[in-house]
């Protein structure tokens, strides 16, 4: 058995996964996740700023503490789409060096689309593709995985294995920070309307790159997904359990989403579901899943709790 850590550091979240690998089987020992907002202004500015990177780094310091006392024996902390795009990213490698000890890794798109896809399919993938049965959950392969973050989303296809992937500038932090400006308010029909075209430009390029018509089985995965399906749940509090492998139709999703973005900020923090980190960026997250699932004809979507943190867990096993 080993134990590991993985750390995903994103553009509005940090977290943790501590975990127990041992033949093919990851038991988690400790999940944590802390709202920081790393990418704050990054879309503006192109630099992180020196508020956020402390956020980060006091967050990280407690997961520091939780790995020393955990006995943990290998360690992988990676960044993402703010860090790969913030002029001054050397400012963070060298902060997380100093908590953790050991070399943050600020990945590629594709290498974030291929971990990510590793942590969401893993418990998919039960029979073998290449016989074209259906999974005991119902889910049939070939799988598009879609990771919505705050700066990025990725796109990566396969059955066993990423296929084709790629990442695109689309996230619910990038977008509210350049449509909805901290307003509190609704957005106007035009605003929504040009958040929808910056969608549809992205996906435009996904179409070009990853064959998104051999697809079986569409998996959504991050926060908007899974807040979303919390809320299509009509769960009354967060439950990964329930969570985990729902089925949200496509006009559920729909309807969920223009419900969000008609809605005032204090309305979005009273459902219960609502982490009050997401609450103001819950809208674009909610408009990016609506697009996917309106752009490729997709029915539903398979939410998976397990996702780029797992992939990471998996690789930081491997000697």
């Amino acid at each position: 058995m080993t134990r590991v850590a993985a750390i995903d550091c994103g553009t509005n979240s940090v977290r943790l996964l501590v975990a127990d690998v041992h033949s093919g089987v990851l038991t988690d020992v400790e999940r944590r996740m802390e709202i920081v907002r790393l990418g704050q202004g990054v879309d503006r500015t192109g630099r992180l700023a020196p508020e956020a990177l402390e956020r980060t780094f006091a967050a990280m310091r407690g997961y520091a503490g939780l790995i020393e006392r955990h006995g943990v024996s290998a360690v992988r902390v990676v960044a993402t789409s703010a860090t790969r795009d913030a002029a001054n990213r050397q400012d963070f490698v060298d902060g997380v060096r100093e908590i953790f000890g050991v070399e943050p890794e600020v990945i590629t798109g594709a290498e974030e689309a291929e971990l990510s896809f590793s942590g969401a399919t893993r418990d998919l993938v039960r029979l073998s593709p290449e016989t074209g049965l259906p999974t005991p959950d119902g889910t049939r392969p070939p799988y598009l995985v879609f990771d919505i973050g705050g700066g990025s989303t990725e796109f990566v296809i396969g059955s066993t294995h990423a296929e084709a992937a790629l990442s695109v500038d689309i996230g619910c932090v990038r977008l509210t920070e350049r449509h909805l400006r901290g307003s509190v308010a609704p957005p106007s029909p035009e605003v929504v309307e040009a958040m929808t075209a910056d969608i549809d430009d992205a996906l435009d390029r996904v179409s070009e790159k990853v064959p998104v018509e051999r697809a079986l089985t569409l998996v959504g995965l991050a926060g908007s997904v899974t807040t979303v399906a919390g809320i299509a749940l009509d769960l009354p509090e967060y439950d990964p359990a329930k969570i985990h492998h729902s089925r949200i139709p496509a006009n559920r999703a729909h309807d969920i989403s223009r419900r969000l973005l008609e809605m005032t900020h204090d309305e979005r923090a009273a459902i219960g579901v609502m982490h009050p980190g997401r609450v103001d960026v819950i809208g674009a997250g909610a408009l990016i899943l609506d697009r996917i699932l309106r752009r490729y004809g997709f029915t539903e979507v398979v939410v998976s709790e397990r996702d780029i943190l797992d992939g990471i867990a998996w690789s930081a096993s491997k000697p």
